[in-house]
């Protein structure tokens, strides 16, 4: 090794020449993987270290349908500090204007820690006092903009004036609200007391924000909750978590992201490998030199080995730097994106997997090449000095790379903590990278067999001679650039059918609007009222309440399935007597018509086979803190994508006898009506609550956007890598096309034909990259949305030409940059120097 590693240093010291490529690659790849982890790292410290900010206090007990008894505040209070918020969607209204709202009433304890931010800059307390004998509202400026209210105007929330005191700028704990359908208004919750919106079975939500002294033991004071409160349907959060859902959401989509790097890792590869075949080939004098003298296959593959490992660390390095210094450069724009506090600053964790990855994938793209000059002999090199390498490496090099190809799979599915995706993404870019190598060696056979038999197509035979001629142009281009285009083509096909799902499918079938808090004496003359108008089709109307599932066969839901959205909050619970027209039953018996016996429960049969629940088992459902215990009878077809009612639980109406709730009903109608609607409505029933489809389809699509932003951004850093690469195998080139130049010149061609030889060869194998992308981009996002997001799908037309097009440019655009110095020098010049 010492050896070996003198004659390394030595080379080392004619400089990085070809190299350049491999640096580039290896350095963006690692960089992307670093950047990511870094945001993700500064998200999850600030989620951390603000938990208490965000959440609102150290500790919150939320209750649905209720205020806390005596006794349970008494318990809180026991803690330390309480706060005590309403929560609830009403409609802000203003003339003859309303628009969907969430109240937040709180109290003068509001809030435990950080501020609220109003405009104009005033205490809390006195925006929420009001003046002029109207209690005081802080209204969020989309909504006042959208309601072209200013400050000092009166708005109506049920039946009760309030005098918009201030615009809402911020509140500390708005993070951890969650995603909501409407801008937040801020009023006192005492001046809600005579607004008609707080009646028995309103769905609201009570929050009891607790700030613990700090020597408080927060998992003992979730202990005693869960004794005090057991069998109320409360649910229970810390600081240690104060938001997380947002916490579910970034680890998700960062982890998507990291795949995404990693792909772009992949790309870097080929560059890394064709960058090593090339320097290799450049030093195959040298390498022949050393056999000459008695060195033997293993000394020359371990001076190699050396510096391209040497050069390797400084790639990693450079990514490193790269990727953690970026974040923090763009700190401003990534707080000012982000709706959580971040703490940015360079971590240890992020850096070491970002390196962990980066080293994997450049032993495994450098190995290869490496293994195959250790059985090359020095006649062979002397008789053709630039053949480069080729052949297979010895076995033992191919299970080392495999075992590393292992390592890298494996590592990215244990960090990311989503092992059947990272598994799936792996086995995709391996289909992908053999298919697009298949592809390479197909089109050079294509490309020989019809350059063999064109006639009076010079150019075109001499490009397609080129391209199937010796040499790896094809393959480094097709593989470089056809896997950064899949990556894209795949985003573009998903990104393209979840907007068209939501923006083009739901409005066709979803309702106009659903009402909410609908007094039992009030469905009737509703439905009544809206029958009568022409505009309206259809109305549907069921009974609801909100449960919490706690118990699963006796055992705690959320340990049962932790993950599963139908036990992470409360749902909605709806009653039948009669089965209801239009059920369709899967499994099971429906209770029947007039059934008073034990509770029984109908439950949605995709969700309850995601539970692993069958017919027989138990629940215990939480309503307005009692609890029922229920036993499963039957299972029921759900289609939740329809956009009309659903509910995951239908119960025996004796079941919920005597309990106080309201109906939920939507309404289907002509667009052109449905202004009118909602003001009839407002008027004659201030307290319904009417959620317009159309804007929530618009707030789903916006954060969507974002997601596909998001992933969009990764994928084109994975085609800047594929574009290095195609510089670098240009680059390459740029000898050999010097040389064919002045031979072409010298047999009379002209500039203008060498030219079309240099384009039409480039086009070619774009072609066959978008081409090639196009398949693997279309399968990759058919399975997405057939799979996972369980959608039907289309092939977007538009993004497949562009991902062709694109292809095809890129390839044309990095050949002709390579163009020049070919077409300028003179052929005698080239010829002379060549003997």
């Amino acid at each position: 090794m010492s050896l070996a590693w003198r004659i390394a240093r030595r080379e080392l010291r004619g400089g990085l020449r070809g190299f350049w490529v491999f640096l580039a690659c290896l350095a963006l790849g690692v960089a992307a993987i670093a950047a990511i982890g870094t945001v993700r790292g500064a998200i999850e410290a600030g989620l951390t270290e603000q938990g208490a900010v965000i959440l609102g206090g150290d500790a919150e007990v939320q209750l649905t349908y209720r205020f806390a008894e005596p006794e349970e505040r008494a318990f809180f209070e026991s803690l330390g500090d309480v706060s005590e918020l309403v929560d609830f969607r009403s409609m802000l209204a203003t003339g003859e204007e309303r628009a969907l709202t969430q109240v937040k009433g709180v109290d003068d304890m509001y809030p435990l820690y950080g501020a609220v931010q109003l405009t104009p800059d005033m205490p809390l307390a006195e925006a929420l006092a009001g003046r002029d004998g109207f209690a005081g509202a802080a209204v969020d400026p989309v909504l006042l903009s959208r309601l072209g209210l200013d400050v000092g105007d009166r708005v109506k929330l049920g039946v009760k004036e309030f005098i918009v005191m201030a615009a809402l700028e911020r509140m500390p704990d708005s993070a951890g609200a969650g995603f909501s359908l409407g801008p937040p208004t801020l009023v006192a919750s005492a001046a809600l007391q005579d607004a008609g919106l707080l009646t028995p079975g309103t769905l609201f939500e009570t929050e009891y924000r607790i700030r613990t002294p700090e020597a408080l033991d927060l998992e003992a004071a979730k202990a005693q909750a869960e004794a005090a409160l057991e069998g109320t349907g409360f649910r229970w959060r810390d600081r240690r978590n104060g938001a997380p859902g947002i916490s579910r959401f970034v680890e998700r989509l960062s982890a998507f992201l990291v795949l995404v790097g990693l792909t772009g890792l992949a790309v870097g590869g080929v560059g890394v490998s064709a960058a090593v075949r090339a320097y290799l080939a450049g030093k195959t004098e040298v390498i022949a030199t050393l056999r000459s003298l008695g060195a033997s296959g293993g000394l020359v593959f371990r001076v190699y080995l050396l510096q391209v490992g040497v050069l390797a660390v400084l790639g990693i390095a450079m990514g490193l730097v790269l990727g953690g210094l970026l974040p923090l450069a763009f700190g401003p724009l990534i707080e000012a994106s982000l709706p959580v506090p971040v703490d940015l600053a360079l971590r240890l964790r992020p850096l070491a997997e970002a390196a962990l990855y980066g080293a994997l994938a450049a032993a495994l793209f450098t190995l290869w090449p490496l293994g195959q000059s250790e059985h090359i002999r020095a006649a062979a090199l002397f008789r053709d000095a630039q053949s480069g390498v080729k052949g297979w490496p010895r076995p033992v090099w191919i299970v080392v790379c495999g075992l590393i190809l292992a390592a890298l799979v494996g590592s990215a599915a244990l960090l990311s903590g989503l092992v059947m995706l990272t598994l799936w993404a792996a086995g995709g870019i391996m289909a992908a990278f053999v298919l697009l190598v298949l592809a390479a060696m197909g089109v050079r056979v294509l490309a020989r067999w019809l350059a063999r038999r064109l006639r009076g197509f010079k150019t075109l035979r001499f490009a397609l001679g080129a391209v199937g001629g010796p040499g790896r142009e094809a393959q480094a281009v097709v593989v470089s650039l056809g896997l950064g285009l899949s990556v894209l083509a795949a985003v573009g096909q998903i990104d393209w059918n979840l907007r068209n799902a939501i923006a083009g499918d739901l409005p066709e079938i979803a309702p106009s609007y659903f009402i909410v808090d609908v007094q039992p004496d009030q469905l009737e003359p509703l439905v009544a009222s809206l029958s009568a108008r022409p505009s309206v089709s259809k109305i549907e109307s069921a009974p609801m309440l909100r449960g919490v599932i706690t118990k699963i066969n006796d055992k705690p839901a959320m340990e049962v399935a932790p993950d599963h959205w139908v036990v992470r909050g409360d749902r909605g619970v709806t009653y039948a007597d009669a089965l209801p027209a239009g059920t369709d039953i899967t499994a099971g018996k429906w209770w029947g018509e007039g059934y008073e016996g034990d509770p029984q429960i109908s439950f949605a049969a995709e969700e309850a086979e995601e539970l692993g629940l069958k017919l027989g088992d138990t629940l215990n459902v939480n309503v307005l803190g009692r609890d029922i215990t229920a036993t499963i009878t039957s299972f029921r077809e759900v289609n939740f994508s329809t956009g009309g009612l659903g509910f995951v639980l239908s119960m025996n109406a004796a079941a919920l006898r005597g309990a106080p709730h309201t109906h939920i009903a939507t309404i289907y109608a002509e667009e052109a009506d449905e202004g009118a609607i909602l003001r009839d409505m407002a008027k004659t029933y201030p307290n319904i609550t009417a959620i317009r489809v159309r804007d929530a389809i618009d707030r789903v699509s916006e954060v969507l956007q974002g997601i596909a932003a998001a992933i969009t951004y990764g994928a084109l850093s994975t085609l800047v890598t594929g574009g290095i690469v195609l510089i670098g195998t240009a680059a390459a080139g740029e000898k050999a096309r010097v040389y064919e130049g002045a031979v072409l010149k010298t047999l009379g061609a002209s500039r203008a034909a060498v030219l079309g030889n240099f384009a039409l060869r480039s086009a070619l194998l774009g072609l066959t990259a978008g081409g090639i992308a196009l398949v693997t981009g279309i399968t990759a996002g058919w399975g997405v949305m057939v799979f996972v997001m369980e959608s039907d799908f289309t092939v977007a037309i538009g993004s497949a030409l562009t991902i062709i097009a694109g292809g095809v440019l890129a390839t044309l655009v990095t050949g002709l940059m390579f163009a020049w110095r070919p077409l300028a020098t003179r052929p005698a010049q080239v010829l002379r120097a060549s003997e």
